[in-house]
């Protein structure tokens, strides 16, 4: 299928087979279960045919996120490492950036790392998970990284809304609320915050605090275009036109059907292309072509 242009994917998990060695077991049943991916989804990608993917889906650049799932002291954890991330992006320069995931339990060591992966490494924003640290994102221990990320110019995504179950041994609990955010853009209007997984259920919420906040945007990821609510897909085509960047959460939600569940909304040229890839490039400050593309 051909398109108009180009996207951007700000969110996407880095899912290539060379990652088989470190996913803990609980992430398989997670994505193939709990979110009802195919198996051949996870783990079965070089980087050469997941760009082949990308390409069909019509998509030029992927953030990749070096994660920090929960902190490695606890039992049930997940890291990519920062130098797997910047390898694949030096690999591929004009098809991946780095998002660096930051935890609030390494202190001034994690500092010190955010700021290596942002300076020396040349990721574009910080990645946080606040669940897996059972902390809302407007609690104290986060305060350093949002600092941080504020004098390094740099934004950063945080998964809001309802947190799923991910393993038996260790829930969870649902810690991300958007209006948390609230808090955060107020004492830091300077830093450009990311609400991902689009706030679900409390959507609404989480587009009231983007309207609010000129520094406070949604990313679109983890839920299927064809499931979003006409409240949402309504504030991408009018009064959110500039506060909504497209993400996918790969492998949650497959790259080529998010695109295809796209082309079918009721959503204007204009602000489709805002929403796709205009929106990120601004947000993160892109240098253009990224892939030699124009489109």
């Amino acid at each position: 299928m051909s398109y108009a242009f180009k996207a951007i994917d700000a969110v996407c998990n880095y899912e290539f087979d060379d990652s088989e060695t470190v996913r803990p077991e609980w992430s398989k049943t997670f994505i193939t279960q709990k979110i009802g991916a195919e198996p051949g989804r996870i783990g079965s990608f070089t980087p050469e045919s997941f760009i082949e993917k990308m390409d069909r889906a019509g998509i030029e650049h992927v953030f990749l996120i070096a994660v920090k799932a929960g902190s490695t002291q606890q039992k049930i954890h997940r890291r990519i490492s920062y130098e797997t991330v910047a390898a694949m992006v030096k690999k591929h320069p004009t098809r991946f950036s780095g998002l660096a995931g930051v935890d609030p339990t390494e202190g001034m060591k994690g500092l010190a790392q955010l700021e290596y992966a942002i300076k020396d490494l040349g990721f574009v924003g910080a990645h946080l998970y606040p669940h897996w640290f059972e902390m809302a994102p407007d609690h104290a221990r986060y305060y350093p990284i949002y600092a941080k990320c504020a004098e390094l110019g740099v934004p950063i995504q945080m998964q809001v809304g309802h947190c799923l179950r991910y393993s038996e041994e260790r829930p969870l609990p649902s810690v991300g609320r958007p209006i948390t955010l609230d808090t955060i853009a107020c004492h830091f209007p300077e830093l450009k915050l990311v609400g991902i997984h689009i706030g679900w259920p409390w959507v609404e919420e989480m587009i009231s605090v983007a309207y609010k906040h000129p520094n406070v945007y949604i990313g679109s990821d983890a839920y299927a275009p064809s499931h979003w609510s006409k409240e949402f897909v309504h504030f991408i085509d009018s009064w959110g036109a500039k506060k909504v960047i497209f993400g996918t959460d790969f492998p949650v939600i497959d790259p080529e059907r998010a695109r295809q569940d796209i082309e079918k909304l009721e959503i204007r040229e204009a602000s489709r292309r805002r929403f796709l890839r205009d929106n990120v490039i601004e947000l993160y400050n892109l240098k253009l072509p990224l892939s030699g593309a124009t489109s």
